[in-house]
């Protein structure tokens, strides 16, 4: 069954319920980064310029665990939904309010947005009732919430059993998946990957999906350092769990493991963000903790992606929110900024935190908004809530 989108179907005079990932953060009840609505707002204007008889929006907010606390209300989105939209967004009280449809038949109510997904338990339980009583709001379904689309939530995976034939992604959900298609089948060769970040358990299924079909495969960051380790290498009072190198060896076994690239020097200090010294060796002394990758590195990581034509970045190199740190990050964000006929995709938190701080993001082909959920794509090949998607319109 193929996947259909918001741009493929009529929504007009329809009653529309949209998941979106309006999952931002707050501070003293202000929004502080709204990246998150603004990519939502494309799907949005979509559906009400296609004439849409009632829209009404779904999300959840932090971690409230079940519990209606005012300090994960959807307050601040609604109020700044309806600065930008400059149409009147109702927020309500609960997800299962009593009125919500017959406040869906009044005619001047056209944007509803429901309190917090996750004051309710069945939401993360994927409760059938739950999510029945989501799907009432509306005869269309529009998931554009391509950050929790790894979960099997109510509102991203049980709610699709109720949209046989009007279940469809939105626009940010094609962008993504379109996107991370081009990674996960037959992606254009020579094709290389950038893993940095700090735990090899957190990665280590990315790196075995990912073995198999790189050409070379560069690591950089705290990652790192186990499978220095575990070459033999001293890596002094770097981050370096036994666990992790126990990890690193079992790769560092396998046939593909000659795809590894590694550090060949470093910029250490004593302690963690102290004065940076510059190491020109694969070793660290017992008093240094490696925080970037040197010089030399970053130009064998140059020397590896020239000519790349599909390039996977996830995870930075070192320490770079410290500016005495952020070379290395910054240098190969600078890198894939260069590359000619290539596909640059930058995945995972942290990287696209980098990317953006280096003032580069739009010279990468896509930044995924997903974190854990594009590396679970990678991984997997999909995502439960991508799957569901597919028995929406046959």
């Amino acid at each position: 069954m193929a996947l259909h989108f918001i741009d493929e179907i009529d929504v007009s005079g329809k009653r529309v319920v949209a998941r979106f990932d309006f999952n931002v953060p707050l501070k003293d009840g202000k929004i502080t980064d709204p990246t998150r609505i603004e990519k939502a707002l494309p799907t949005i204007k979509m559906i009400l310029d296609g004439g849409a008889k009632s829209l009404v929006l779904m999300s959840h907010l932090g971690r409230p665990k079940g519990e209606a606390k005012p300090e994960f209300s959807l307050e601040p989105v609604a109020t700044y939904l309806a600065e930008k939209l400059q149409q009147d967004v109702v927020l309500t009280e609960s997800c299962k309010d009593k009125g919500i449809k017959t406040l869906l038949e009044l005619p001047g109510t056209k944007i509803v947005l429901l309190q917090n997904l996750r004051y309710h338990k069945e939401e993360t339980e994927n409760d059938n009732e739950f999510a029945r009583t989501l799907s009432q709001y509306g005869e269309v379904y529009v998931n554009d919430a391509f950050g929790a689309a790894h979960r099997k939530h109510a509102s991203t995976y049980g709610i699709n059993a109720f949209f046989k034939k009007t279940a469809v992604g939105g626009l940010l959900m094609k962008a993504e998946v379109n996107a991370l298609q081009k990674i996960v089948d037959r992606p254009q060769s020579p094709f290389v990957a950038i893993v940095g970040g700090a735990k090899v358990s957190d990665k280590i299924k990315i790196i075995d999906a990912l073995l198999s079909n790189v050409d070379s495969l560069l690591i950089g960051g705290a990652m790192a350092y186990p499978f220095l380790k575990a070459q033999g290498h001293e890596v002094g009072k770097s981050l370096c769990s036994d666990d992790d190198v126990k990890l690193a060896k079992s790769i560092l076994a396998q046939p593909s493991a000659r795809k590894i690239v590694l550090p060949v020097d470093h910029l250490a200090s004593t302690e963690f963000g102290g004065k940076p010294q510059i190491v020109s060796d694969v070793k660290l002394t017992e008093e240094l903790m490696g925080l970037d990758i040197g010089e030399s590195t970053l130009a064998l990581f140059r020397q590896k992606l020239s000519g790349a034509k599909t390039v996977l970045w996830n995870g930075p190199m070192g320490l770079f929110e410290n500016s005495d740190y952020a070379k290395g990050t910054f240098g190969v964000a600078q890198i894939l900024s260069e590359l000619d006929n290539a596909f640059t995709l930058v995945g995972g938190g942290d990287s696209v935190a980098a990317v953006n701080k280096s003032g580069l993001a739009e010279k990468m082909n896509h930044v995924s908004t997903g974190g854990g959920a594009s590396l679970e794509f990678i991984e997997n090949g999909s995502l439960p809530g991508v799957q569901a998607l597919k028995f929406g319109i046959n």
